[in-house]
């Protein structure tokens, strides 16, 4: 897929709709994995919300991997022109490292299920096939990385979004106003 020549001034409906999506399923799965795992022993509430986390994530691995091709096909605005060669270069890392961890944390979370020998039931209709076998090593491995990667992208959302407000309301850059388009 070629991608479009000219870039355009804000993103496409459709990127934005992307972006705030999976920022809505982040969140979410974020929060419900932060409670669920602060309740004690085995209770009805624990495991749905260990189900609820699970679709989330499965979700956000397809819809992440429904991004990265629109994205491949799609032109996207260019930074602005003031920005210093540095912070170019920060803002395609950051993101570039945001969709490695929508794609990884759901298949370390994925294998983790596995290794622990607990299905995932994707919205209670459809286990995902079993790719690796129970295994009480890689259950602590995968779990371990799984949450160190959760970390690593609370610590990367939270760059991600003070950088785009010093952009718009510092900079004056308009850098927001092309993923939120109510700011123009």
């Amino acid at each position: 897929m070629a991608r479009r020549a000219r870039c355009p001034d804000s993103y496409t409906r459709t990127a934005i709709a992307f972006h705030w999506i999976l920022a809505a399923l982040i969140v979410c799965g974020f929060s419900l994995g932060w409670v669920m795992v602060r309740i004690p022993g085995i209770t009805p509430d624990k495991l749905r919300y260990f189900s609820w986390h699970k679709w989330v994530g499965v979700t956000v691995f397809v819809l992440a991997v429904l991004r990265l091709l629109w994205r491949a096909s799609h032109a996207v605005p260019a930074l602005p022109a003031g920005m210093s060669a540095w912070q170019r270069g920060a803002a395609h890392a950051v993101h570039a490292l945001l969709y490695v961890l929508m794609i990884t944390i759901p298949v370390t979370g994925y294998l983790y299920s596995m290794a622990a020998n607990v299905p995932v039931v994707y919205l209670g209709t459809i286990e995902l096939p079993r790719i690796i076998g129970p295994d009480p090593v890689l259950k602590v491995v995968f779990r371990t990385v799984h949450i160190a990667l959760n970390y690593g992208l609370l610590a990367l959302v939270s760059i991600h979004i003070a950088a785009a407000i010093k952009h718009q309301w510092h900079d004056r850059d308009r850098l927001l106003s092309r993923m939120l388009p109510f700011l123009k």
